[in-house]
């Protein structure tokens, strides 16, 4: 038996506000040129004493472009220690020792970017209403584009009137983009902005006046588009914090029902919902009875019956009765709130795909913005070339040096799965684990909980003492009821259906792996597995015997047992889950090979493994043997991961490649230490999740090759003089909405 603590030590879980993200947003851009950092950057080795955080909202923060610019420029002010980036929220976090934040909002505002201080203490999810953008000049862009195109093309008019349209193209459509490659370059950054503005000044210089503004006003529209597409994204786990009610039923000092914000209410507050509201807090259920659609918290596809002593989540759907529940977190602190959290932080960090289209992008650009200088001064100068041809070609190569396709195509890529999953009810915890997900050829299981539904019953009983029969129940009960294994409560839960007394339990000690132990009336007790028999050195020839023929049924075996010997033997049997047999045949079909590891006796194992069609079992497992059986998968060269739902599966979780913990709906302990948490108890999330994982690699390995294809076909055709400027924008922006497209896919239901 696999015997955990008598309470688990659930770290308190710290109240994070969540912004909702609204598709109201209009960014400045999208294209995303600069290293997409990690969330978290340390600048100095250690914190000084006096530090502190400072929160600021940056509306214009929206793309790495913009985290590299800021992090360039905080990085050399003294005091500065470490910045965390929150692209999602716009929100930036700086930790220094400065005596106020002045110099920080200065120097965020010579980047043309606004810092505005998040007062402590300030609703978080109160975001500033985004500035709205006038649509006409972009329009008027287009059309004075078009209009130079048509003046150049039919000789209508003179070079001077194109010049003059041309311009009023370039800045009714360009100003913003002049101003932010202004900053760019001041600060030694080659972003998208500064390689345009760079391309389109030349153009202009050299007399290319009607193809200047095309390309302005393409990269502009190109961008806008982008940038919608890029919401759909972003909005996607924002816009779950929507489907939580504003407001909630509350019933009042006085008994009255009143009807309150949901942010006022206190815990312990009791709230009633009718059928068909939303739910607004978490709760547990006091009176009543009804459906409940979770599908919002745990993807599951059919309503949950609930009742009272059951947990209610903020967000789903009372479908049938009327309940009453009793509030268990507060708004920001709700399963929903810390599962978007979640993936908020998840999408900071950098997965192995990104890292090397980072340490690419870092090297490409500016090695093909030396190609430009290189191809417009050296045919010239050393092998006769025509200058006005040369300076062309390198501006149609710094149009081309943007790796925005390249770059966008990552992030993008990897939120949209990590939204997608968490709709299914998989919550992942980083983009290393969506994205190597697809790379796992071995799943260890474990049993109570995992395979089965952890919630056996006590199916047999025999008093090896007959004279103490009565007393071996109260004992083995009380010892039971302090323990939260499910072996341990099954005992003390047929103990209360025959009412039992239940007696007094002092020094109570759990044995991981093995059992319990305590003080009953003076005498010390054991309650335990076959392992803890074998330990007290207690057995013999005739309990094997008996303890063999229950474990070849499928039966865990507990018994009691005092200083000199074994009092009683209580068996224990649990169900398998329905979805359990189910979820085994994906894996298989996936090609991946399955391993059960349980504390529980190999008999037992074997029972079930078999049941289920697991490929292999072992049992009488410490959390140290499950461990070492990780890591002898490991030494054959298996990616293995593993699903548990205890403490006692922590180090097989730690230490395989991706860590699944089930049943994690409001358990905080889950969802902030598991790699992938599963919302509900359902094993067939797990091969939901490679699939998803394969198709987002498959994406990424798509977009790579069709950025980097792109650019390699336009640098030979730059050389061979066939391509223009609009052809190189149509490409690399045409190539970046294409790559932001794909990744979208696996938003789709």
């Amino acid at each position: 038996m696999n015997q955990p603590t008598s309470s688990h030590d659930h770290s308190k879980f710290t109240p994070v506000a969540v912004p909702v993200q609204g598709a109201g947003h209009n960014h400045d851009h999208a294209c995303c040129s600069a290293s997409h950092a990690p969330a978290l950057i340390q600048l100095t080795e250690a914190a000084s004493a006096g530090s502190r955080l400072s929160n600021f909202r940056i509306e214009a923060m929206d793309c790495p472009t913009e985290q590299t610019l800021i992090q360039n420029k905080l990085a050399k002010l003294a005091g500065v220690e470490q910045l965390e980036f929150n692209l999602i929220n716009r929100v930036l976090g700086v930790r220094h020792a400065l005596a106020d934040t002045g110099a920080i909002e200065e120097a965020i505002a010579s980047l043309g970017m606004k810092a505005e201080p998040i007062v402590e203490g300030q609703a978080a999810d109160v975001t500033p209403a985004p500035v709205k953008k006038h649509w006409w000049p972009l329009a008027l862009s287009g059309v004075a584009a078009v209009t130079a195109e048509v003046i150049h093309f039919a000789e209508l008019a003179p070079t001077w009137v194109v010049a003059l349209v041309a311009l009023l193209a370039i800045l009714s459509g360009g100003l913003g983009t002049y101003k932010k490659g202004w900053i760019a370059l001041k600060n030694r950054n080659l972003n998208i902005n500064a390689l345009m503005s760079i391309a389109v000044t030349g153009a202009v210089l050299i007399g290319q006046w009607p193809e200047a503004a095309m390309v302005m006003f393409l990269f502009t529209l190109a961008e806008l588009i982008e940038a919608r597409s890029l919401d759909r994204a972003r909005n996607a786990i924002g816009g779950l914090m929507q489907l939580t009610p504003d407001v909630a039923t509350v019933q009042q000092a006085d008994g009255q029902w009143r009807a309150l914000d949901v942010k006022e209410i206190a815990l312990g507050a009791l709230v009633r919902v009718r059928p068909g509201e939303r739910i607004g807090l978490d709760g547990e259920v006091v009176s009543g009875q009804s459906t409940i659609d979770q599908a919002p918290i745990t993807g599951e596809s059919l309503p949950v019956e609930k009742g009272a002593g059951d947990k209610v989540f903020a967000g789903t759907i009372n479908q049938a009765g009327s309940l009453e529940y009793r509030v268990t977190a507060a708004a920001n602190n709700s399963t929903l709130a810390r599962i978007i959290h979640a993936v908020e932080q998840a999408q900071g960090a950098r997965a192995p795909t990104q890292r090397f289209v980072d340490s690419f992008s870092r090297i490409y650009t500016p090695a093909v913005f030396a190609l430009a200088m290189a191809v417009a001064v050296i045919p010239p100068l050393f092998m006769g070339g025509i200058w006005f041809d040369w300076i062309y070609r390198a501006l149609v190569l710094l149009v081309v040096a943007c790796p925005c396709a390249l770059v966008i195509s990552t992030p993008v890529t990897i939120v949209s799965g990590l939204a997608a999953a968490a709709r299914k009810g998989i919550l992942i915890k980083g983009g290393v684990y969506l994205e190597s997900g697809h790379k796992l050829d071995y799943l260890a299981l474990d049993k109570t909980g995992t395979i089965t539904h952890g919630k056996p019953v006590q199916t047999d009983f025999l008093a090896l003492d007959p004279l103490v029969e009565d007393m071996a129940v109260a004992v083995a009960a009380s010892l039971g009821s302090r323990s939260d294994h499910p072996v341990s409560l099954a005992i003390a839960q047929k103990a209360e259906e025959q009412n039992v007394v239940l007696r007094q339990v002092e020094a109570f000690e759990a044995l991981a792996g093995r059992g319990v132990r305590g003080e009953v009336m003076g005498e010390l007790y054991h309650l335990g597995n076959h392992r803890l028999v074998e330990e007290l050195g207690l057995c013999s020839p005739q309990l094997e015997a008996q303890l063999d023929r229950l474990e070849r049924q499928g039966k865990t075996v507990v018994l009691l047992l005092d200083k000199a010997g074994p009092l009683a033997l209580f068996a224990v049997a649990d169900t398998l889950k329905a979805s359990s047999r189910e979820a085994i045949s994906q894996l298989h079909e996936l090609g991946i090979k399955t391993l059960m590891l349980t504390g529980d006796n190999p008999h037992t194992a074997e029972a079930i493994a078999a049941q289920v069609g697991i490929d292999q079992a072992q049992g009488n497992l410490l959390p140290s043997g499950k461990l070492q059986a990780i890591e002898a998968l490991y030494a054959k060269g298996h990616r293995v991961g593993m699903v548990g739902d205890g403490i006692n599966d922590a180090p097989a979780l730690a230490r395989a490649e991706i860590g699944f913990a089930m049943a994690a709906a409001g358990t905080d302990t889950a969802i902030e230490t598991a790699d992938v948490a599963l919302m509900d108890d359902d094993l067939r999330k797990i091969p939901a999740f490679v699939r998803l994982s394969r198709q987002t690699a498959a994406i990424l390995m798509q977009n790579i090759v069709l950025a980097l294809a792109t650019k390699a076909v336009f640098l030979g055709i730059t050389f061979a003089g066939m391509a223009t400027m609009w052809m190189a924008v149509f490409a690399d922006m045409g190539v970046s909405l294409l790559v932001v497209f794909n990744g979208l896919r696996l938003l789709r239901k």
